[in-house]
């Protein structure tokens, strides 16, 4: 995949109402777990684009969304193919966990955070993962139903 400019992407790591936190598997990331999303589509908010990739990957309805980090993946060697992109992550909440996979989606878990960090996961997800960890710890907030640290 050669490219002019980079690719605006969205992504989130997502509790349930057990405190868990929602990583898949693709092929895309060569084995490696991660969190869902995708690219923004052209005239689309991030926002926008980041409910619309839930629902296509894993059929779920997100709420409290909120930002989390910039990241930025120039020609990476743990993605599939060369490729440039703008990694836009955030926090969210779903009510729901039962999970309706695309054909992208390999596998999936809901793990606590903790759990999650033992997994082999992308640079990208480990970052947003020790991010949520790092400022629940720092604001005394304990990581349940739907609350997510605030920066």
């Amino acid at each position: 995949m050669t490219q002019q400019f980079p690719l605006a992407t969205v992504g989130a790591l997502v509790t349930n109402p057990e405190g868990k936190v929602l990583i898949v598997r693709t092929r895309k990331w060569r084995g490696s777990w991660g969190v869902p999303g995708g690219k923004v589509e052209w005239g689309e908010t991030l926002e926008a684009a980041l409910l619309r990739e839930f629902r296509e990957e894993v059929g779920l309805e997100l709420s409290q969304v909120q930002f989390a980090v910039l990241q930025e993946a120039v020609v990476d060697p743990q993605f599939h193919q060369s490729a440039h992109f703008v990694l836009v992550n955030y926090f969210a909440f779903s009510h729901g966990s039962a999970i309706t996979p695309n054909d992208e989606i390999e596998a999936w878990l809901w793990l606590t955070p903790e759990a999650a960090l033992l997994h082999p996961l992308n640079s990208f997800t480990r970052v947003l993962l020790r991010l949520y960890l790092d400022q629940g710890k720092s604001n005394g907030t304990q990581l349940r139903s739907g609350s997510r640290p605030t920066p």
